[in-house]
């Protein structure tokens, strides 16, 4: 049975304040805990009105600590944006107050628009291009250190903190293949190289210690409600959000409308629906049909699922009908 995970960017809401998106968030992870969620990942973005987890390592403590055996971590840390030293610190700290629990997940982009990438890296412009070497160095940190080792990670050094890499495109398919790390795509927002990068990674893995085979998971936006209409109208906050983002005027999550007539113009709704043509969104019979078509197209040993919805309580009720449908068996 494939196992199921949640991808939240703990959405600060239209009259919501980031503390109410905590608050929602920690209240969700408990709740995906019990239905028998494997993992619950954490997003680091700047300067977005509607994201509260910029500071990912903190909410995930607040995550981990308000949980007890589900795995937290970043989905992902965006790595250009740190000193790999600092983000070994950090989660070394993780790992040390919530054991085997902890997952770090890492991405290239700088997930934020160019000036505040610009103010993050402190003038920096070359961030991304020594991705592979950062994750290198990243992974050192977490290995056990020589003697003749002048920097060291502390708390870290030995922890061995498990590592994937995150991806919308070639090139983190082809590293995670190179070091022989899990690899996981965001075809939630970028669909178009799915396919192509999982054949990449999958054809060119190198076997690790920790990971003789690969180990592929895919994200999907997933909206589920008791009636398709019903799952449509939530799934509209998200298209009403991400037209504002193409607009470049980036807002706290909408409420949902009954139609997005009037709301786009017909080049704005071809690029909504081309961005999230992976999303399931119907009811759960609906929904269950999708999830079982994305998994038997795609092969992923996980999946990782996510949603922006207005309402907490129909949020909650989303996840719920997920894990129904894969404790149903028929996944």
């Amino acid at each position: 049975m494939v196992p199921f995970s949640i991808l939240d960017l703990c959405p600060i809401v239209q009259g919501g304040t980031a503390g109410d998106a905590f608050d929602r968030t920690l209240d969700l992870a408990r709740h995906a805990e019990g239905w028998g969620f494997r993992r619950y990942w954490l997003a680091e973005h700047h300067n977005m009105p509607g994201i509260a987890s910029a500071a990912t390592a903190v909410v995930i403590a607040h995550v981990a600590g308000g949980t007890s055996t589900i795995r937290v971590g970043s989905g992902g840390i965006m790595l250009a944006n740190h000193a790999p030293l600092v983000i070994a610190e950090q989660f070394g700290t993780l790992e040390s107050l919530f054991p085997g629990r902890i997952d770090l997940g890492l991405g290239r982009a700088p997930g934020t628009d160019q000036l505040t990438a610009h103010v993050l890296r402190r003038g920096d412009p070359n961030g991304a291009d020594t991705f592979p070497q950062d994750v290198v160095e990243l992974q050192a940190y977490f290995h056990e250190g020589a003697p003749s080792q002048k920097v060291r990670a502390v708390p870290g050094t030995g922890l061995a903190v498990p590592i994937w890499l995150l991806g919308s495109s070639l090139f983190s398919a082809q590293l995670a293949a190179a070091l022989g790390l899990p690899f996981a795509f965001a075809s939630h927002f970028a669909p178009d190289l799915l396919m192509e990068a999982l054949a990449i990674y999958r054809g060119e893995f190198q076997p690790s210690k920790a990971y003789p085979e690969p180990y592929a998971m895919a994200a999907v936006a997933a909206y589920v409600a008791d009636t398709e209409a019903e799952a449509s109208r939530l799934f509209t906050s998200l298209q009403q959000s991400f037209v504002q983002l193409r607009r470049g005027r980036p807002v706290p999550l909408p409420p949902p409308v009954a139609s997005m007539d009037g709301r786009w113009s017909v080049a704005e709704k071809a690029g909504v629906e081309h961005a999230f043509r992976e999303a399931i969104v119907g009811s759960p019979g609906i929904a269950e049909g999708k999830i079982n078509a994305f998994i038997e197209r795609t092969g992923v040993d996980e999946l990782l699922l996510t949603s922006a919805i207005f309402d907490h309580t129909a949020r909650l009720r989303s996840f719920e009908l997920i894990a129904q449908i894969q404790r149903s068996g028929r996944i």
